[in-house]
């Protein structure tokens, strides 16, 4: 997939697309302390800021300022034309009480179907989110409030209000600010088109469901040089309306932390994703995946580019994975994923340990490390993925009392059709290097496999694959044999195997 023309060419149609969006640099400022807004923490400046915002956007548009100091808000309404801009030094503070959140209004800013609007500056946009959940659950055991889940898991989101929710908007420009605490995901932008998202900082592990970024069935987005901490994914695209899509994403330069997934598409995946690339991403200290890749309800996913990655303790490099859990007829489908240049160190030990919130143990059954894995399901394969120069050291120290699975056994391996994607929903699997199972198509050029302690598995195991092609593999010099187990697998070309022993029949196994 390599040199392919038409990667190529998208990537250099959305550059430069989205190069030349609106930077917004509006001539009037329009500053909230003349409207009656007071820095300090015993007003709240909801209806103040508000005004100010009103009033610009009557003008035709302006830069709302918060000038440096603290300022307490409740919800507010971007609308056309407006810029909000932060001072050096200023802090805006949402209100930590549940009730001032309307439900039409459930995040601290949020815009339906407008244009031309931005969050600019170098302040800090704090949501409380740890003191907000705790006044939910105040009025939820009052009887003040309901929510269905609670009891059960945790309050819903709507009962936890995201910082920012935008709609339908078109032309969004969200840059140099920081976003911390929020109760539920940072950021949501739905059905909107021509984001930019850059130089922006992301400290949000105040409580679950904290994705630092999610674009939801959005189009023409570029997300670049931002910094994510979170509780939850860091930077995820999802597809909630079958008949929608995300298209055309552009993300490099960033650095995420996350106790789930880095860079994710799915786990909703209801209609489509197209036109996706990432580039010059380092994550660190990350629980699930790096790099994960999920389409379970439906959706179409291809033509995927990701390349220049650098993962150091991350609990899995690469996940790749088709699922059925929706309820209808239609099948997810995921083809043509570029994968290159990607650096990861899997640690024998809980990536996220010590985080405010950490990600939750296994929900299948104890396992070892997890491989790399792309996995369909029976009769719908995961087609055509190149996964090119990846390098990945694993810790090691897998051992039979946690888990084993015989590669006589295969079979064993659950499918988990309908269930939620993520690396360990399969419990152990038979491979510490590579699990390809339901797939067609898939090509590995110039892999570097290393171990820093012993493995008992097998290195790769390919179970159900038609055509795969593997051109420069590097394994560690103690790998245990045979290191390619070959199930079921039709046109397999393997060629410039650096293996120790070269030669070495049983090095490769056919079943």
């Amino acid at each position: 997939m390599k040199g392919n023309n038409l990667m190529k060419n998208m990537s250099i149609i959305i550059w430069c697309f989205l190069s030349s969006m609106t930077v917004f640099a509006q001539q009037k400022v329009y500053d909230i302390t003349l409207y009656g807004a007071k820095a300090g923490l015993k007003i709240v400046n909801t209806l103040y800021i508000q005004k100010a915002i009103d009033a610009a956007a009557l003008a035709g548009g302006g830069k709302v300022l918060i000038p440096a100091g603290i300022y307490i808000t409740g919800p507010l309404v971007l609308k056309t034309g407006v810029e909000l801009n932060l001072d050096d030094n200023a802090l805006l503070l949402g209100t930590n009480k549940r009730l001032d959140y309307t439900h039409d209004k459930l995040a601290l800013i949020s815009a339906r179907g407008q244009q031309n609007i931005a969050i600019t500056g170098n302040g800090i946009i704090d949501g409380q989110g740890r003191e907000l959940v705790e006044n939910v659950l105040s009025l939820l055991r009052q009887g003040l409030i309901k929510d269905s889940e609670w009891l059960i898991k945790r309050p819903t989101g709507d009962n936890r209000p995201a910082i920012f929710s935008f709609y339908k908007c078109n032309n969004l420009n969200i840059k140099g600010i920081t976003i911390k605490n929020s109760a539920s995901w940072v950021q949501n932008y739905s059905k909107c088109s021509n984001v930019l998202i850059d130089h922006i900082k992301v400290e949000s592990t105040a409580y679950w469901n904290n994705d630092g970024i999610d674009i939801v069935d959005s189009k023409n987005v570029k997300i670049t040089n931002s910094f994510i901490n979170s509780a939850d994914d860091g930077i995820c695209l999802k597809s909630e309306d079958k008949n929608d899509l995300c298209e055309n994403i552009y993300a490099a330069d960033d650095t995420i932390r996350s106790s789930a997934s880095a860079f994710k598409i799915g786990t909703g995946s209801s209609g489509g994703f197209k036109h996706i690339i990432a580039r010059r991403l380092v994550i660190f200290d990350t629980y699930r995946s790096a790099i994960a890749l999920e389409s379970v309800d439906g959706a179409t996913l291809e033509d995927i580019d990701i390349s220049d990655v650098v993962a150091k303790n991350t609990g899995n490099a690469i996940f790749l994975r088709l699922g059925h859990r929706n309820n209808d007829e239609r099948y997810s489908t995921m083809k043509h994923v570029y994968i290159a240049n990607v650096k990861a160190e899997i640690p024998a030990a809980k990536p996220d340990i010590g985080y405010p919130v950490e990600g939750p143990p296994p929900k299948v059954r104890p396992h070892n490390l997890l491989p790399v894995a792309i996995v369909g399901i029976p009769g719908h394969p995961i087609e055509d993925v190149t996964l090119e120069n990846i390098e990945i050291t694993y810790g090691g120290k897998a051992s039979r009392n946690i888990a084993c699975i015989s590669t006589d056994s295969l079979n064993t391996v659950t499918e988990n059709i309908a269930g939620y994607p993520e690396f360990s929903m399969f419990g152990e699997l038979p491979a510490w290097g590579l699990y390809v199972r339901h797939a067609k198509n898939i090509k590995l050029k110039n892999i570097h496999l290393d171990l820093l302690t012993s493995d008992f598995r097998p290195t790769m195991v390919f179970d159900d694959v038609n055509t795969i092609a593997i051109d420069s593999l590097h394994l560690p010099g103690d790998v245990v044999r045979p290191a390619i187990i070959l199930n079921q697998v039709s046109n397999p070309v393997l060629k410039d195997l650096d293996l120790p022993l070269p030669g070495d029949k049983d090095l490769v196994k056919i079943q």
